[in-house]
């Protein structure tokens, strides 16, 4: 009902930038929240950022003052702006994004991207 792709992930060195994208589609009423979650191998996914319908961010502290969050009510999409990357930012990056569908019940959910990889090298 409500597709997430994503882009912008890549190879950069250590000290670098990235930009991520997300553009939510389908049956959308509202997204209540956006955020960006990140997977390294051999471990469990984790917040990096999220945001909300009023502009509420929230940031894992191993990216505050490094990673910027924002969303475009509108258009439904929300991207992350990476800086000074370092090589423990290496993972698969996942777009989520908790909807209110646009259907009679106006039912509730939660749906992820496919994910992109960001590689930092040293």
């Amino acid at each position: 009902q409500v597709q997430l792709v994503e882009s912008g992930g890549g190879l950069v060195q250590a000290g670098g930038s990235l930009r991520l994208s997300c553009a939510a589609s389908g049956s959308i009423f509202s997204i209540i929240v956006m955020g960006w979650y990140r997977q390294a191998p051999g471990k469990q996914r984790e917040l990096v950022a999220v945001i909300t319908s009023g502009d509420t961010t929230n940031y894992a502290d191993s990216v505050k003052g490094r990673f910027t969050i924002s969303r475009d009510n509108a258009k439904n999409t929300v991207n992350l702006q990476m800086n000074s990357l370092k090589p423990e930012d290496t993972a698969v990056y996942y777009c989520n994004a908790d909807v209110i569908l646009s259907t009679y019940l106006r039912t509730r959910r939660d749906y992820w991207g496919q994910g992109t990889q960001v590689t930092v090298s040293s």
